[in-house]
């Protein structure tokens, strides 16, 4: 599977980094630097980038407070950066940040501090922006925001867009953000309130020898990995707090798209009992009318969110009795969260006939702790796949599934690993018996884990849970508006869903008894 695939690390937990330490005082001394410009009449994205090339400093701004199209006058005889930046953004009163080589451009809050904005009633904060790559500009999409020293985050969307709402206990610490094979980002929370800022990742470039790869066994691996399962899972249960989403696209058009607030019962990992999940809030929007011959709904999505626990139910893949079926390789090894794991990669072997798993692995090289899985149903067989993953009331159609693709991510917070990013993207090609035309439907199921705690994790009652098989937009009536009010949890790509904002703050709310 292609590396830039490595869209990832959804999610949500407290990311432990260490960095050199630098006095305030030497980091800030970049802005004393003098320069000297000559360029006249230019646009501000280029100024930026000229100030970035000359400094060695890369720099990180509100978008909403600078249009990279638009012009202003670079010229000046040995002024400071501080200087020359504050002519840039002349009309706003911002504050200039250096942290390590990055100069952070915030804005500042009018009247207020950060501190009483957040602690009067009413008042969301959230931290929003978009994650890219510095050498392309390119989003990374899935991309992970979290707070440093609390498993508190989100992630990003397809276009590497992300909404954190945050509290005011967050207000002095970290936001890092975290891409696989790039260096993480860390910005001061109070520096990012109120800013929508362009996060540029740098690429981390690690040296590995090709000896080193050739002589690591990939099949020792993974079989390390597993029985490290219960040193890096813990052998207690746990209560976890999440956003579920699904969708249904016929073509371009959204038909379903539905998204819940979700509690999960997680089971110890070295337990049979299964998990749980209870839905707290949900709600859902329909696109639906009469000329929609054709209208498809996921099955189980809530259920598989939990099967696709890997560590907890086995990937096939990984499983001792399944695994002479496919084609291990070690291909690579990345950063993730300031750490290296391992990239395996394997596909079923030529003389299987049957769909099997193609994919990527992605494990700690220090603990052996799974942090990635990204895998899909071997596209060559995917069509003799004759299980239902959709419900359909309308008779008459052939529906087959076309492509079958999962990711689903773990993250440490303290001690041990948790689950915290599952995500399934399924398309199907529908024909009318004795039709001409296909149609193509896109389905996806995504659950992000917002927080979890080991302390009083109890089952639910049997009336509380949802069954494993469920059509869970069928079973969505009620609509909750003191809860949901104006706000939804993701930006998601399609522009029907861009209406509904953020409901992070939300779930904090509904967390602690507030709705």
């Amino acid at each position: 599977m292609s590396r830039q695939a490595d869209i990832s690390l959804f999610i949500f937990w407290a990311i432990l980094l260490s960095a050199p330490h630098i006095s305030l005082k030497s980091q800030n001394a970049v802005l004393n630097n003098a320069y000297s410009f000559n360029e006249g009449e230019i646009r501000k994205g280029n100024a930026l980038n000229l100030i970035s090339r000359r400094t060695g400093y890369y720099l990180t701004y509100d978008s909403r407070i600078v249009n990279p199209e638009e012009k202003t006058i670079l010229i000046s005889d040995n002024s400071s950066v501080s200087e020359i930046l504050r002519g840039i953004f002349q009309k706003d009163s911002i504050r200039l940040t250096v942290i390590g080589n990055h100069i952070i451009i915030s804005k500042v809050f009018p009247g207020m501090s950060p501190d009483a904005i957040l602690s009067s009633p009413g008042n969301a904060i959230r931290i929003e922006g978009q994650v890219t790559d510095r050498e392309t500009g390119e989003p990374l999409p899935f991309a992970t925001v979290a707070i440093r020293n609390k498993p508190r985050g989100s992630v990003a969307n397809i276009d590497g867009f992300f909404s954190l709402s945050i509290t005011a206990d967050l207000v002095e610490d970290t936001l890092s953000v975290s891409f696989i094979g790039f260096l993480n980002r860390n910005i001061p929370v109070r520096e990012a309130l109120g800013n929508d800022f362009n996060i540029a990742m740098s690429r981390d470039y690690i040296p590995i020898p090709e000896i080193i790869i050739r002589s690591q066994i990939p099949e020792e691996i993974i079989r390390r990995c597993v029985e490290a399962t219960s040193v890096n899972f813990g052998e207690t249960p746990a209560t976890m707090w999440g956003f579920y989403r699904e969708g249904v696209k016929k073509g371009k058009e959204l038909q379903v798209y539905s998204e819940a607030v979700v509690r999960v019962f997680k089971a110890s990992y070295s337990s049979p009992s299964t998990d749980q999940i209870k839905v707290e809030r949900s709600r859902k929007v329909e696109n639906i009318d009469a000329s929609d011959t054709l209208v498809l709904r996921l099955k189980a999505g809530l259920g598989s969110t939990l099967v696709l626990d890997g560590m907890k139910n086995r990937f096939e893949f990984m499983d001792e009795e399944f695994m002479p079926l496919y084609n291990f390789s070690m291909t690579d090894i990345v950063t993730i969260d300031d750490q290296t794991a391992y990239v395996i990669e394997f596909v079923q072997k030529e003389a299987i006939r049957e769909p099997l798993f193609r994919g990527s692995l992605m494990i700690n090289t220090s603990d052996y702790a799974l942090m990635q899985a990204e895998f899909e149903f071997n596209p060559t067989y995917i069509g003799t796949r004759d299980e239902t993953f959709v419900s359909s009331p309308s008779r008459g159609f052939t529906i087959r599934p076309a492509s079958i693709k999962y990711l689903v991510n773990y993250r440490k917070s303290g001690e041990r690993y948790f689950l915290s990013h599952v995500r399934g993207d399924l398309r199907f090609s529908a024909r009318k018996r004795r039709g001409l035309f296909i149609s193509y439907f896109d389905v996806f199921f995504e659950m992000a884990i917002t927080s979890a705690s080991t302390q009083n994790a109890v089952r639910f009652d049997r009336d509380e849970i949802i069954p494993v098989q469920t059509v869970f937009s069928k079973t969505i009536n009620a609509y909750d508006r003191e809860f949901w009010g104006n706000f939804d949890f993701l930006k998601p790509e399609d522009d029907l869903i861009k209406k509904l904002s953020s409901i992070t703050q939300r779930i904090s709310g509904y967390v602690e008894g507030v709705y």
